[in-house]
Parts: structure tokens; C-alpha cells; sequence
């Protein structure tokens, strides 16, 4: 009997797979796709979001680059990727190289466990939660931070301490993701590096240097550029713990956006600021991937 042909059959495989693939294009089509391309006509539109929008062209662009709030809030946005990436990256990378290379060899892989679950435990309550919690905390009159250290500051209220003030809370908001993201890439890192290190004299920070860090670097380019992206959409920590203010010294461009369109009902401009927030996301996307790219073909 002759065999079955293979080849023939490998098309029909093939097509299966479009099966399972079908729900989830579905779901990107309607929920991401379509309300963007919707979004993308809005904005060049006057509209207040009741009756028809009227076609103004490119003008909500034009008044969208000459406005301050507009680029001082992506100033703003630039300080919460410090505090959301570049730094819960760094201290993170530090804090899950020690619990698995000192804590869980000195004190055993439950301590180590203990406290990664420590970190991360602020990524598992709600924002409105935490915010509300760090409101109560920081409120100038009751708050426990003022009662503890016998200060009288108004960290969310004042305008030159609002935005480092809610940098500190994301830092801690955002710490737990990169620990864990770290310390499930350093699982597959060969034990045996490490212990070939320490019998050669090399100390914890040079350990650190040489083996961690490289090791992990597919890791570390995930953690910077999904914690990027949402420092650049941040909007519920906003919301729930100052709403842009005081005055505009928190105001990121989702907030703006939110603004404009419910509290100014200016749909068409709010549109536009959503619109050039999505094009600067896949831009930074696009170069994220593209640097991954060069360094893992420089490696190969």
C-alpha cells in the first residue's frame, strides 16, 4: 500500500490552525482596531459627542502642537517612565538578582518566595485601592506620613512636590512586575556559572555584572518596554490620586484626553490627543523591537 501523501495533507493542518486564531482577530478587530479607526476620523471633527461632527480637517492637530498643557504633559509622562520603567527596572533587576543568587541560598527558596510575593503585592490591589489608600496616607492634616515624621506637607497639593510625590508611589506600584519577570528569567540561567564564579573569588557584584545581566537581557528588553508603554498611557493612578492637578502639575496626555473629552465635551480635540498618544506608543514599540533585534542578531 502506498503511503499517504504528506505533503498534501499538510495544507489542510495548516488551515486548521486559522480556527482557533479566528476568536481572537475577531476580538482585535472590534475592540482595538475599529474604535481606533474611529477614534483616528473623530479627531478631525468638531464634535461634542451629541449630534453630527463637523469635518474641520487637520485643525485639532494644529491647535494640539501649539498647545503648552499638551507638550507639558508629556513632559510629565517622560518623569513617570523614569519612575514606571527605567527605575522599577534597575532596582528590580538588583532585588531579584539577590533573592536568587543570596537570599534563597542563604535562607532557602521559601524566603526568597515570601518576599518576591512582598514585591509584587502592590500589582495585585486595585489602583483605585492604592490610590485611595496613599491619599489617606499622604492627606496634609491626618495623613500617616505627616504624623509619623511630625511634618506638615501637602505631598499631592503642592505643585512642586505633586509629580515626585506620585513618581514615588508608582515606583512602588510598578517594583513586584520587573522581580518577577527577573527571577522567572534567572530559573533557566545554568546554576553552574554562578558557582564557578564564587570558587573563582568573584564577589556578589561582579556576579552580578558578568552572569546576570547578560543572561537575562530578553527579559530585562520585555520589562522596559511593556513598563514604557504604560507609563505612557498611565491614567488611574492619575485619576484616582491628584486628576492632573494641582493646577496642570500631574497632567499626563490620558488625562488630558479624558478632559477634553468629558468635562470639556471637546471630542474631536481629545480624539486627537488619544490619536497621537497610540502613534508615539507604536513608534516606541517599534524601536524597542527593533534594538532587541540588532542584539540578538549581534549575538548570534
Amino acid at each position: 500500500m502506498a503511503p499517504p501523501d504528506a505533503g498534501a495533507a499538510r495544507p489542510r493542518g495548516r488551515g486548521g490552525y486559522w480556527l482557533y486564531l479566528l476568536p481572537s482577530l475577531v476580538l482585535f478587530l472590534a475592540i482595538i482596531v475599529v474604535p481606533f479607526l474611529m477614534n483616528v476620523a473623530t479627531s478631525f471633527t468638531r464634535w461634542s459627542g451629541v449630534g453630527t461632527p463637523t469635518w474641520i480637517g487637520l485643525d485639532n492637530y494644529t491647535k494640539l502642537f501649539a498647545d503648552e498643557r499638551f507638550w507639558a504633559s508629556f513632559q510629565h509622562n517622560v518623569a513617570l517612565i523614569v519612575a514606571m520603567a527605567v527605575v522599577p527596572t534597575v532596582v528590580g533587576l538588583v532585588l531579584a538578582a539577590a533573592l536568587f543568587d543570596y537570599i534563597a541560598r542563604r535562607f532557602g527558596a521559601r524566603t526568597a518566595s515570601a518576599l518576591r510575593a512582598a514585591f509584587y503585592l502592590p500589582q495585585v490591589l486595585p489602583v483605585a485601592v492604592a490610590g485611595v489608600v496613599w491619599g489617606w496616607m499622604l492627606h496634609p492634616s491626618y495623613g500617616a506620613v505627616n504624623q509619623i515624621f511630625g511634618l506638615k506637607v501637602n505631598w499631592l497639593g503642592d505643585p512642586d512636590l505633586a509629580l515626585a510625590t506620585v513618581m514615588a508611589i508608582m515606583v512602588w506600584f510598578q517594583l513586584g512586575y520587573p522581580v518577577v519577570i527577573f527571577m522567572a528569567g534567572l530559573q533557566r540561567v545554568d546554576p553552574s556559572l554562578y558557582e564557578a564564579a564564587e570558587i573563582d573569588g568573584a564577589s556578589w557584584w561582579r556576579r552580578f555584572w558578568h552572569i546576570t545581566i547578560p543572561q537575562i537581557r530578553p527579559e530585562i528588553f520585555v520589562v522596559l518596554l511593556t513598563c514604557t508603554i504604560a507609563a505612557l498611557k498611565v491614567f488611574g493612578p492619575i485619576f484616582v490620586l491628584t486628576r492632573g492637578g494641582p493646577g496642570s502639575a500631574t497632567m499626563v496626555p490620558s488625562y488630558f484626553s479624558y478632559l477634553n473629552f468629558f468635562q470639556k465635551v471637546n471630542v474631536g480635540y481629545g480624539s486627537a490627543i488619544a490619536t497621537v498618544l497610540a502613534l508615539i506608543i507604536v513608534v516606541v514599540t517599534f524601536l524597542f523591537l527593533r534594538v532587541q533585534d540588532r542584539d540578538q542578531e549581534r549575538d548570534s
